[in-house]
C-alpha cells in the first residue's frame, strides 16, 4: 500500500494535530480523525492477525462491519479488546495496540498456523480432538480430549480483557418519544424532520460522531450545504439529535436499547460524566433507516491488507483526505462503485476499473471515461498477489456460466465491491424474517404489523435523491399515524442504479487452487462452507455452528450473503430456500459495564436504607446487608472484635435493656370490612376473633402446604390491620397477597398497601423495657403490665408529640416491645429512647446479637423457612387449626409432609462445649458420616446464656428421635467433624417467664 494524506480536503481539523500511540510508537493524526483513518495515513498496513490461521488483517472497511482492523484501546485497568479501529475516534494521548499476536501483529508467530491450514478446515476440533483411531475408542477419548479442552480454551478469544476492577462509571436512563429515527443519512434526516414539523417528538440516534451518514462520504458542495440546512431545520424543530449513540436492539412494544458513548471520544473525561449511558427508549413508531452495507466478493487471499469495500476507499478520501492507495484496482459488479473511482482518479490516482457485467449504460461509460479510468468489463478479482499487503491480483473474464483467467495486474489497492446489504438487523429482532430480492440481490424487510417503518438504503433504495423522498414518504405516514397531519407521498420504488446487478459472490477458475476468505474474522473459507454441506450440514443454523460463520462481533454482517450462496450453489438450489439465521440483539456489541450501569459493588442491588441509617452511623454501627436493606450489624466499642461485640451486647439486653433498628421488618396496612376474613384464610391459627388492640403472631403457608412466612398481625381498629414480615420475604407477602384479592378473592372488601417505608421501627428489648418505655411515653400509666399486657397494642405519643404504635411483642425471649413511628420521627424517637437506656446501662444491638439471642430462644428466620420447611418441620404443628380453612391446608395433611422421620427443627450443642462448628455442617450418625447425612444446620452462634457455642438446624424424626445420642456436625471443606448433642430448639427460657415477666 501507498496510502497517503491529502494536503487539503477532507473534513479533519488540521489545526489540531493529535499525538498518539500505535503498539508503542508514537504516530499523529487529526483531530476529526478516526483511528484507523489515521493509522492508514501513516501507511500502517498489517493491523491485525485473524483468529484461526493468524493472518495478516488490514483495513477492509471504514465502518461497523470491519472485520480486520480490530485492536486493543488503552492500558492497565482501561484495557478495552477487540475495539474495530474504524469506530474509534482519535484522541490526544490514545493508545492502542494489535492483539491476537505474538510478538506483534506485524511478526506473529502464530502464522505458522497458515502453514497447516488443511488441518484445521470447518469443525477440525470436532474430530480431532476425539483423538486419533484407535486412541478415541473407550474411555481413552475422554481423557485426552479433556487434555485437548485446555488447550482451545486457552486458544479461545481475540484480545486479552483488563483483569483489574473497571475503574469507569456508566449509567442507565430511560426516555420517551413520538418517533425514534435510527440512522442520520438522507432517509434518516429527512424522516426526522417531516415528523418533527408536524409537531412530533422526535429522537435521531446516529452512531456516528457527525449526522449525515453516506453524505460525509460525498465531496461537492450542493450536498454538503443540504446536510447542514437540514441539521438547522431539525435543530429549530426540536429533534434531539443524540451522535455516537447506536441503537443496538428493538423489543417489545416499542421499546429501543439504545448505548450513548459519552466520553470515549476524550482524552480526559470529566469525573461527573459517565463512560457510557445505556438508555432504554420507549417509542410510539420507529423508523429504521440504518442504510446499507456493502459486501465483497470471495477470491483468493481475498483478506489481504490492501484489499477493502469500495465505500471505504471513498470514505477515506473525502471524509478523512486519505487517499489509501496510488495505483488503484477497483471491482464491482453494479453501479455503486463508477462515482467512487472518479473521486480516487480526481485525486491523482491511476484506477483500473474491473466490472463483472459484460454490458453496461452509456452513463458508466461516460463516468469512467470523464475520469480517465482503465475500464474492463466481464472482467472479477481471481487471485490477490503480495505479503503481507497486496502488490497485485490475477484477473477472470467471464467464460460462459464461469471464469477464466485473463491477465495480471499490478496494484497496491484493491477496492471490492459485491453489492450492498440492507442493514435489517433490528427488523430481524422483532421475529421478522427477510426476504430476498433476486433484481437487487440482497435481503429485505418485508412489510411489519407493528409501528416500525423502513426508510432509504434499508429499505433497498440505492438512489441518494430516492433516499430523500422515502424519508419524506414514511415521515408523512408515521405522522398520519399518529393523527397528525402531513403531505402524503409515494414511497420510491427499490433499487436505483442505472445498469442491474451480477450477483457474483465467489470468483474460481477449475485447476487453480486458491484460499477465498468468507468469513476474514474467523477464517471461514469458501471450502469450508462446501465440506459442511458435504458432511451433511445443510441448515444454515448448522452451517453458522459448524464453520463459526457470521459469529462474534461481525454477527453475519459480512461474510453471511456469501456463505448463503455457497450453500445454496452446494444444495442446487437458491439462496432464499436456504434461509438465514437469526440476527439478535445486539446489534453491535454492548459492553457489560454499561449493561450493569451504576449497579456494582454496594449498588449490586438496590441500596435500601433506614431513616435511622445516619444515626446508627454516629453511634458506631457497622453495617451489613440483610435482604436489600442496611442494617446495624453491631456497635463495636473501641478494640471491641465482632465476636467481643455481639457477646456484650446479647448480655446487656439479656441484663438490662437494649435498642435495635427493625425497620427493614416488612409493614402492610391491611384494611376494609373483609380484612379480618382475609387474614383468617391466609394464616394457619385463627384470627376471626382477635380483638381491637392486641397482636397475634401467624404462620403463612404457600398452596403446596410449605412455609412461606411468619410475622406478627395487629388489629388496630374492626377494619384496620397492620401486619409485619420478615425482611426477606416483605415483598413476596405484599405480591401474594394482592394476587389472591385480585384473582381468587374478588369478592373481599379489602385494600392491601406496602407500608414499610412509612414507619420506622425500634425493638426495645430488656428487663428495663418497660422503664425506658414509660419514659419516652407522654402518658406513663399506658406502659403499664396492666395496662399494656403480653401480645398488646397500643396507640399513644411519645414526648414531643411523636405518634407511636408500640406492640409488647419478643423476639430475643425477653420481656419486650416494637416501637414504630412516622419514618420522618425516627432519629427523634432514638433520641429519647437512647438516653433513657443508657441510664440503665443499656446498649445498641445489632443483628449478630439479635441472631444470638433468637438461636438461643429457637426462633424461626429466613435460614430456616428455605421453601423445603413445612409448619410441623418447624415446630410449629399446633398454630395450624384444624377446624378452619386456610391456604395450603390440604397440601400441608400430604402424607409426604405428616412422616415421623421428616427433619424436624432441633437444637444443637458440641459435645466438647470448648468446640465450635458452623452452619451448613451436615448432621451425620457418628457410624455413617457420608453422603447427604440425617440433617444440617442452619445457624450458630455463642450463646452468653449458655456459655459456649449453640445452633438451630433440622434432622430426621425431630429431638426426640436422637435424645442421648451423639452425632457428628461433618464440615470437611472448613472445621472437619466436631461431635455433637441434639436438644431442644428452646434453649433459652423454655416456658417463657421473661418474656412474660
Amino acid at each position: 500500500m501507498s496510502a497517503q494524506r491529502l494536503q487539503s480536503g477532507g473534513r479533519i481539523d488540521r489545526q489540531q494535530r493529535i499525538e498518539f500511540n500505535w503498539d508503542g510508537r508514537s504516530l499523529r493524526g487529526y483531530a476529526g480523525d478516526s483511528l484507523a483513518s489515521a493509522l492508514l495515513a501513516s501507511n500502517e498496513t498489517v493491523l491485525g492477525r485473524s483468529f484461526k490461521y493468524h493472518r495478516p488483517r488490514g483495513i477492509m472497511s471504514a465502518g461497523v462491519e470491519e472485520s480486520g482492523a480490530m485492536v486493543t484501546i488503552g492500558r492497565g485497568a482501561r484495557r478495552d479488546p477487540n475495539v474495530k479501529a474504524t469506530m474509534q475516534e482519535l484522541y490526544q494521548g490514545l493508545h492502542a495496540s494489535g492483539q491476537n499476536a505474538w510478538p506483534n501483529v506485524r511478526y506473529d508467530v502464530g502464522a505458522v498456523n497458515s502453514l497447516f491450514g488443511r488441518f484445521f478446515a470447518a469443525g477440525f476440533y470436532y474430530k480431532t480432538f476425539m483423538g486419533l483411531p484407535p486412541f478415541e475408542w473407550g474411555s481413552k477419548g475422554t481423557g485426552l480430549w479433556m487434555k485437548y479442552e485446555k488447550i482451545i480454551r486457552k486458544a479461545a478469544g481475540m484480545g486479552a480483557a483488563s483483569r483489574e476492577p473497571d475503574p469507569d462509571v456508566y449509567d442507565h436512563a430511560h426516555g420517551f418519544c413520538d418517533v425514534l429515527v435510527v440512522g442520520s443519512g438522507p432517509a434518516g434526516l429527512q424522516a426526522a424532520l417531516t415528523a418533527a414539523k408536524a409537531g412530533m417528538e422526535v429522537w435521531l440516534v446516529e452512531q456516528d460522531c457527525l449526522l449525515g451518514g453516506d453524505l460525509l462520504n460525498l465531496a461537492d458542495e450542493k450536498t454538503e450545504k443540504k446536510r447542514l440546512e437540514l441539521i438547522a431545520e431539525l435543530e429549530q424543530a426540536g429533534v434531539r439529535m443524540m451522535t455516537r449513540t447506536t441503537a443496538f436492539g428493538l423489543y417489545d412494544n416499542g421499546i429501543a436499547g439504545l448505548l450513548e458513548r459519552v466520553t470515549d471520544h476524550l482524552a480526559a473525561a470529566p469525573a461527573h460524566l459517565p463512560r457510557q449511558r445505556f438508555w432504554t427508549l420507549r417509542a410510539r413508531h420507529t423508523i429504521v433507516a440504518s442504510g446499507a452495507m456493502e459486501r465483497g466478493m470471495a477470491f483468493g487471499n481475498n483478506d489481504r491488507p490492501g484489499i477493502m469495500n469500495v465505500a471505504a476507499g471513498r470514505t477515506y478520501l473525502n471524509r478523512y483526505a486519505v487517499r489509501a492507495g496510488q495505483q488503484v484496482v477497483v471491482a464491482t459488479n453494479n453501479d455503486s462503485a463508477y462515482d467512487s473511482a472518479a473521486d480516487l482518479a480526481a485525486a491523482g490516482a491511476k484506477v483500473c476499473l474491473l466490472d463483472a457485467r459484460t454490458r453496461i449504460g452509456s452513463n458508466m461509460l461516460d463516468i469512467a471515461g470523464a475520469a480517465n479510468i482503465s475500464l474492463h468489463t466481464g472482467s472479477v478479482p481471481l487471485n490477490a498477489r503480495g505479503l503481507p499487503a497486496v502488490n497485485g491480483i490475477d484477473v477472470a473474464a467471464a467464460a460462459g456460466d464461469g471464469w477464466a483467467f485473463e491477465s495480471r495486474l499490478n496494484c497496491d489497492l484493491l477496492l471490492v465491491s459485491g453489492g450492498w446489504s440492507p442493514v435489517v438487523h433490528l427488523m430481524s429482532h422483532r421475529g421478522v424474517k427477510p426476504v430476498w430480492d433476486a433484481e437487487q440481490a440482497c435481503f429485505i424487510a418485508p412489510p411489519i404489523e407493528e409501528p416500525i417503518h423502513v426508510a432509504g438504503s434499508a429499505a433497498g433504495i440505492w438512489n441518494t435523491d430516492a433516499c430523500f423522498d422515502s424519508g419524506k414518504s414514511v415521515g408523512a405516514r408515521v405522522v398520519k399515524a399518529l393523527g397528525g397531519k402531513a403531505r402524503a407521498r409515494a414511497m420510491p420504488e427499490v433499487g436505483g442504479w442505472a445498469n442491474p446487478i451480477r450477483p457474483v459472490y465467489e470468483v474460481r477458475v477449475d485447476g487453480r487452487k486458491t484460499k477465498a476468505i468468507v468469513d476474514p474474522q474467523h477464517d471461514v473459507t469458501a471450502d469450508d462452507v462446501r465440506l459442511a454441506h458435504r458432511e451433511g450440514f445443510v441448515s444454515v443454523e448448522h452451517l453458522k455452528r459448524y464453520t463459526t460463520l457470521g459469529m462474534a462481533t461481525d454477527g453475519g454482517k459480512v461474510g453471511n450473503i456469501i456463505g448463503l450462496a455457497l450453500m445454496a450453489e452446494a444444495i442446487g438450489t437458491e439462496i432464499p430456500n436456504v434461509g438465514t439465521t437469526t440476527f439478535r440483539p445486539p446489534y453491535t456489541p454492548v459492553a457489560i459495564g454499561a449493561l450493569k450501569g451504576r449497579n456494582v459493588d454496594e449498588h449490586f442491588r438496590p441500596l435500601r436504607r433506614t431513616p435511622m441509617h445516619d444515626w446508627n452511623l454516629q453511634q458506631g454501627a457497622t453495617m451489613t446487608m440483610a435482604g436489600l436493606w442496611h442494617r446495624p450489624w453491631y456497635f463495636a466499642r473501641s478494640g471491641e472484635t465482632i465476636n467481643e461485640a455481639y457477646v456484650r451486647e446479647t448480655e446487656t439486653t439479656r441484663a438490662t435493656v437494649g435498642l435495635c433498628d427493625v425497620t427493614s421488618l416488612g409493614k402492610i396496612a391491611i384494611q376494609g370490612p373483609d380484612a379480618t376474613e382475609l387474614l383468617n384464610r391466609v394464616y394457619t391459627n385463627p384470627f376471626a376473633k382477635l380483638p381491637i388492640g392486641k397482636a397475634r403472631y401467624g404462620i403463612m403457608l404457600r398452596d403446596d402446604g410449605m412455609v412461606m412466612d411468619d410475622g406478627t398481625t395487629w388489629r388496630l381498629s374492626e377494619t384496620d390491620y397492620f401486619m409485619t414480615t420478615t425482611t426477606a420475604h416483605a415483598a413476596k407477602v405484599m405480591v401474594w397477597l394482592e394476587e389472591l384479592l385480585q384473582t381468587r378473592w374478588q369478592d373481599l372488601r379489602v385494600h392491601v398497601t406496602s407500608v414499610s417505608e412509612q414507619w420506622a421501627g425500634s425493638a426495645v428489648a430488656g428487663p428495663k423495657a418497660r422503664e425506658v418505655l414509660s419514659a419516652c411515653v407522654e402518658d406513663a400509666d399506658v406502659m403499664s403490665s396492666d395496662n399494656f399486657p403480653f401480645m398488646g397494642v397500643i396507640e399513644t405519643t411519645l414526648k414531643g408529640g411523636i405518634p407511636c404504635r408500640i406492640a409488647r411483642i419478643s423476639f430475643s425471649g425477653e420481656l419486650a416491645y416494637e416501637a414504630y413511628v412516622p419514618s420522618d420521627y425516627a432519629p427523634a424517637m432514638m433520641d429519647l429512647l437512647w438516653p433513657e437506656a443508657q441510664k440503665h446501662d443499656g446498649c445498641l444491638y445489632g443483628l449478630e446479637a439479635l441472631g444470638a439471642m433468637r438461636i438461643e430462644k429457637g426462633h424461626v428466620t429466613g435460614a430456616e423457612l428455605d421453601g423445603r420447611v413445612s409448619i410441623d418441620d418447624a415446630g410449629l404443628g399446633k398454630m395450624a387449626n384444624p377446624d378452619k380453612l386456610f391456604i395450603g391446608k390440604a397440601m400441608r395433611n400430604r402424607p409426604e409432609l405428616l412422616r415421623e422421620d421428616r427433619p424436624r427443627l432441633v437444637g444443637i450443642k458440641p459435645v466438647d462445649t470448648g468446640q465450635t462448628f458452623n452452619a451448613g455442617s451436615i448432621l451425620c450418625a457418628s457410624n455413617k458420616v457420608s453422603g447427604l447425612g440425617e440433617g444440617w444446620i442452619t445457624a450458630v452462634t455463642h450463646s452468653p446464656a449458655m456459655g459456649h457455642w449453640i445452633g438451630i438446624g433440622f434432622i430426621a424424626g425431630g429431638h426426640q428421635a436422637w435424645e442421648g445420642k451423639t452425632l457428628v456436625a461433618a464440615d470437611p471443606v472448613r472445621k472437619g467433624n466436631i461431635n455433637v448433642e441434639i436438644i431442644s430448639p428452646h434453649m433459652y427460657d423454655p416456658s417463657g417467664e421473661k418474656m412474660y415477666g
